[in-house]
């Protein structure tokens, strides 16, 4: 008896103890052996045979749970010391963080605006056929809707596909003069190097009095803007055809890859589109009940910007996640 309790005191780990309880409490071990002689001995005998064999369990087990606790314990503070960090220490420098490169193209844009006094607008990701649609001048069955690959949903809503109907928002609930942009991600069933099912779009939006803004406004303000975020550019308007204005232009600016000399990222024409924009129908006034106003709209993919601007091949790049790449943006 005295030699097991030796033996459990003395183990030095806790896997040397579990062979010693495998030993005496096991199936084939000590104690099960003892108690297998129990048939064996005559019956006057029997109980106190059985009553020492049960009070030498019981010590066993005491010495075994006492042991246990100790080698846990002293396990526990081993790691505990092993992890211990000393905060006073030094520590390496932090890796800099940085916005990624869209969301940083957006706000750039955003505070060019704002800095001309342009209010900031929302409004709803899941739109209906009115706002999205109808209100811009697209009825039912227009052909320029093909031209946007939408997301419907069965009852009817849709996920927007510019973020126009933001204006028509702003629109039907306040009165000229309307000074705004509205910043957003947008929704297209599209998906190559150029195109994403969903990106980000900055459409703006000006309405005063019959005669107080023209063409000539947009012009000279979307000149400036395109100078601010890619420097010193060629700027050209296009005619072009928008169901929402009218006139339309596409705007390009010469290619700051090839600097207009022409190259594969421009197709070799030393030009880029970057926008469109124009004067905003009168068909969208009459949708929102405006009367005697005259107005300009212009929309921009940040995501086409923010290409340009760090030189990006492929648009799918900036939506993979891909640590590599959002490093160069720090």
């Amino acid at each position: 008896m005295e030699s097991l309790e030796k033996k459990i005191v003395e183990s030095d780990s806790l896997e040397s103890l579990e062979k010693i309880r495998v030993e005496l409490f096991g199936k084939k071990g000590f104690l099960a052996a003892e108690f297998v002689k129990l048939k064996d001995i005559p019956g006057p005998q029997k109980k106190e045979f059985a009553e020492g064999l049960n009070q030498t369990k019981e010590s066993l087990q005491s010495a075994f749970d006492l042991r246990y606790d100790e080698l846990k314990q002293g396990e526990i503070e081993t790691k505990l010391k092993s992890e211990a960090l000393d905060v006073t220490l030094y520590g390496g420098s932090a890796k800099k963080g940085s916005l990624h490169p869209v969301m940083e193209t957006m706000d750039r844009i955003i505070d060019y605006f704002v800095a001309l006094n342009f209010a900031v607008e929302s409004g709803p990701m899941v739109e209906d056929d009115f706002h999205n649609f109808e209100a811009l001048n697209l009825p039912k069955h227009h052909p320029a809707r093909d031209m946007q690959d939408t997301f419907y949903f069965n009852d009817g809503a849709l996920l927007r596909t510019h973020t126009s109907p933001v204006q028509i928002r702003t629109m039907l609930s306040s009165q000229p003069p309307i000074r705004m942009i509205a910043p957003g991600a947008v929704f297209r069933r599209d998906y190559d190097l150029t195109h994403t099912p969903m990106f980000h779009q900055v459409e703006g939006l000006v309405v005063e009095a019959k005669g107080k803004v023209s063409f000539a406004n947009l012009k000279s303000m979307l000149t400036d803007f395109l100078h601010t975020m890619f420097g010193d550019v060629d700027v050209r308007f296009r005619p072009s055809f928008f169901p929402f204005t009218e006139p339309s232009a596409e705007v390009d600016i010469s290619c700051i890859f090839c600097k207009g000399d022409g190259c594969r990222v421009c197709s070799q024409t030393g030009w880029l589109e970057v926008l469109g924009c124009g004067m905003v129908d009168s068909n969208v006034f009459k949708a929102v009940g405006y009367e005697n106003v005259s107005g300009y709209a212009f929309g921009l993919g940040v995501e086409r910007f923010a290409m340009l601007m760090h030189q990006i091949p492929d648009l799918r790049s900036l939506f993979e996640g891909d640590i590599r790449l959002l490093e160069q943006f720090r």
